[in-house]
């Protein structure tokens, strides 16, 4: 494997995780790609780690990138973990198709460095260790749209590719993907050292993720690994309130998929919903719906049941344990309501917005309206249609683009009424700002399937500039800028056979 020495200005390569020990993991190398080229790269993520823009462009990074050298101060190893798949105990799992570089220094923190999709590795078990073209792109782009919507994420450094084949539901061309998070600790890892009753691993590593990311749980009074429980069911709690609201479909939420720090992570068969419909399965391997859209709070609980068992070890008490996670259905709800209550252009929710909110999504899932889309035009109607000044006439004319979506108009006109007295009736209410806080919390642009489908169609012809125009335009998805519009258009109708699965 060959060696490289850095590029110009970063930080030093720091290896926290390797301090653990080989108990934690295996010591591996990057299996080549061969001829690999550029498919894209984040370079506001780039700078942030230290890295220069036009280095990353070069020779040099695309070998690093695709895995055919090692950069000096890298020390490439794959981690062991296992989990629930489906709600079955699955065993041991592990990095079978990921390799973590290290970290590299950043404004808010050490950064781990990971490629994903350079090659087998002790724990692919019967996979190949690769990854696609297509579904490294897909997680490139989203992982990236997700930070600029403000939803916690790990994110995406670049992607190269390879005319290398990869036999998936059908021979596809190989690519690698480098992603970054401060930590890509699972609660996986917690339930493979309790399965296997490894209780100084256990405690070795619920010590480091308290040392290093929740030092507040240990410091403060009562049991510290009951904290860590409470702390991450909050933020769990908080992330799926946010994927709910923007109509969010994670696809794969095993526990082996959770992120110990309340990030979205591992993009797979992942899906923000064209159409509104509560029940949406993105994954065309979820045969059973496990993971569809109104399951996602009920399974992000249960994957905490079983984070919980895991760290009962070391909580001791079966009813700390019950109590910190007796947090999550009330966190959720709070998050849930107050995410709504913001996307409806609401300073603060009362008690009956709940029934306003859930009256409002019933409606939307009656009529299939473009999720996306109603969120959008509803900010834009607010100044016209709740302006205290309006006139019937302009008021009417300003909330025509949102009911034009519905097919039960008389339902809605009712629900826009009520929504509109509401609106008036807060503290200060000055509609120019309303609309103002609603632009800037509901989304112009998403990453819908068909979008992504379309800049995959083209790189694999080698055009990657629907790529890069897509990438653009999802670093400002608050913003409706020139020439962008068609991307925030309703989805066409052939988007609706897109099967996205467990490969992707």
């Amino acid at each position: 494997m060959q060696r490289m020495s850095l590029p110009p200005a970063p930080s030093a390569w720091t290896h926290r995780f390797a301090a653990l020990g080989p108990t934690f993991y295996t010591k591996w190398q990057p299996t080549p790609l061969p001829a690999p080229y550029w498919v894209g790269a984040s370079l506001t993520l780039a700078r942030a780690l230290g890295l220069c823009p036009h280095w990353l462009h070069g020779e040099h990074a695309l070998q690093v990138f695709s895995g055919n050298a090692v950069l000096d101060g890298m020390r490439p190893l794959a981690s062991v973990y296992s989990g629930h798949q489906f709600g079955h105990w699955a065993g041991q799992l592990g990095d079978g198709r990921a390799l973590l570089l290290g970290e590299l220094a950043s404004a808010t923190g050490p950064l781990e460095v990971q490629l994903k999709g350079a090659g087998r590795t002790p724990y692919s078990r019967s996979g190949d260790g690769r990854a696609v073209l297509r579904s490294s792109i897909r997680e490139f782009l989203c992982s990236e749209a997700m930070h600029a919507l403000g939803v916690p994420s790990s994110r995406a450094l670049c992607v190269t590719g390879s005319h290398a084949p990869v036999q998936r539901e059908e021979v596809e061309t190989a690519a690698v993907l480098t992603r970054v998070a401060p930590s890509f600790i699972r609660f996986g890892h917690f339930e493979h050292f309790a399965h296997r009753g490894q209780h100084d691993a256990l405690k070795a590593l619920a010590d480091f993720v308290l040392e290093h990311f929740y030092p507040e749980c240990r410091d403060q009074t009562g049991n510290p690994y009951a904290n860590l429980l409470l702390a991450v069911s909050l933020r769990s709690a908080a992330l799926v309130a946010q994927w709910q609201a923007l109509g969010f479909c994670h696809g794969v939420l095993n526990t082996d998929n959770m992120s110990i720090l309340g990030l979205t992570v591992d993009y797979g068969p992942f899906q923000f919903m064209d159409a509104f419909n509560p029940g949406h399965i993105c994954n065309h391997s979820d045969e059973r719906g496990r993971y569809a859209w109104q399951r996602q709070p009920a399974v992000v609980h249960w994957n905490l049941l079983c984070l919980g068992q895991a760290l009962l070890p070391l909580i001791g008490r079966t009813e700390l344990a019950l109590a910190a996670l007796e947090s999550y259905p009330t966190q959720f709800a709070a998050a849930f309501e107050q995410r709504f209550a913001a996307k409806l252009g609401l300073t603060a929710a009362l008690p009956q917005d709940a029934k306003r909110i859930d009256t409002l999504l019933q409606l939307l899932a009656q009529d299939a309206v473009d999720f996306s889309i109603f969120w959008r035009r509803l900010s834009h109607a607010a100044a016209g249609f709740a302006a205290p000044s309006a006139s019937l006439a302009s008021a009417s004319a300003a909330i025509a683009p949102v009911r034009e979506l519905f097919r039960h108009t008389d339902a809605f006109d009712a629900w826009a009424q009520d929504w509109r007295d509401r609106l008036q009736r807060q503290s200060g209410f000055d509609a120019g700002a309303t609309t103002a806080r609603m632009l800037a919390t509901n989304p112009q642009l998403v990453l819908r399937n068909h979008l992504g489908e379309m800049a995959i169609e083209r790189a694999r012809a080698g055009d990657f500039s629907a790529l890069q125009r897509l990438q653009t335009a999802l670093e400002h998805p608050f913003t409706a800028r020139p020439g962008e519009q068609d991307l925030a258009d309703f989805a066409p109708t052939w988007a609706a056979q897109i099967q996205i699965s467990c490969s992707s």
